[in-house]
């Protein structure tokens, strides 16, 4: 049994130093998107969805940045609303059902302004920030509207979504057998990799 998981934990160990793992996606059918923030930047804090559109959660995820940095449009689509929210500045981008958020950003785009992705919508500023004293950009993603929105996690848009390996072979299984392990005829079942 120790040399069945010690085959898997080297398996694993290989994959993920030979950069096998494969890049997740927003959706099978999603668009894939840009980083609103370069260079890319670290998450402050992650997505909490909540249970019901009115409940308590993080609806999106808080990147560190600094004062005054170029925050950029993560998919192309139309500026939907720049201005100011409660005090707020904010930029929304539409694109189809979905929508992307940036706060607190000063824009620098007009609503109905078609953008690219990586197009600069606007400057961070520190005030109203998710991280004050520090300046960080909450950035979200919506589908629908009113009761029947969805908040969505947006790092699925630029592949920080969950990791997905991919098969080192496409046909054939793999059999593992360690140098230090005694020979596969010895052992009752064969141990093999099947995707």
């Amino acid at each position: 049994m120790r040399a069945v998981l010690g085959a898997v934990l080297l398996a694993l160990v290989h994959l993920i130093l030979s950069g096998v793992a494969g890049p997740a996606h927003a959706s099978p059918d999603g668009p894939v998107g840009v980083w609103p923030l370069d260079p890319r930047p670290d998450v402050v804090r992650h997505f909490e969805p909540p249970p019901n559109p009115y409940a308590a959660g993080h609806r999106g995820v808080d990147l560190a940045g600094s004062p005054g940095q170029a925050v950029r449009s993560a998919l192309p689509g139309t500026v939907g609303f720049a201005g100011s929210i409660g005090g707020k500045p904010v930029v929304t981008v539409l694109h189809g059902g979905r929508r992307t958020t940036y706060e607190p950003v000063v824009a620098s785009v007009e609503r109905g302004q078609t953008v690219g992705a990586g197009d600069v919508l606007g400057r961070l500023v520190v005030a109203e920030s998710h991280c004050f004293p520090a300046a960080c950009l909450h950035w979200g993603l919506v589908e629908g509207d009113g009761d029947t929105r969805t908040y969505l996690d947006p790092l699925a848009l630029v592949g920080g979504g969950p990791v997905r390996l991919l098969p080192l072979w496409r046909d054939d299984p793999v059999t593992v057998r360690l140098p230090w392990s005694p020979p596969l005829s010895s052992w009752r079942r064969p141990v093999e990799w099947v995707a």
